[in-house]
């Protein structure tokens, strides 16, 4: 059982890396720094504009790595953050330094990974 599940937590550290890769792929940056905080931000800015039931749907798809980052700091609510384009790349932007990265760049890269 032990080692079960240290497999386990193996397998979901790699897909994590993974994950971290293909973001740091599609931005054309080595910097894990900013694929993580990319992740995080887009992660969170979509979270809190899905109804509690679909943000519970796609926080169980994750890695478990990763699904403890998508509920961080979640406090569900009865609906859905109002949204629209503009406010859902203010949200990613509001983690990054303003010359680091595009947030729509930082959206495509980790809703593609």
């Amino acid at each position: 059982m032990r080692g079960t599940a240290l497999n386990g937590l193996e397998t979901t550290i790699q897909k994590t890396h993974e994950w971290l890769n293909d973001i740091m792929t599609a931005i054309g940056a080595d910097d894990a720094h900013l694929a993580y905080g990319a992740l995080r931000a887009v992660l969170h800015a979509l979270r809190d504009r899905l109804t509690v039931e679909e943000a519970v749907q796609l926080g169980a798809q994750l890695p478990m790595l990763i699904h403890g980052l998508y509920y961080e700091g979640w406090s569900p609510k009865a609906k859905p953050a109002k949204t629209h384009k503009a406010a859902f790349l203010d949200a990613i932007r509001g983690h990054f330094a303003p010359d680091r990265m595009h947030p729509e760049v930082l959206a495509r890269a980790v809703l593609t990974s």
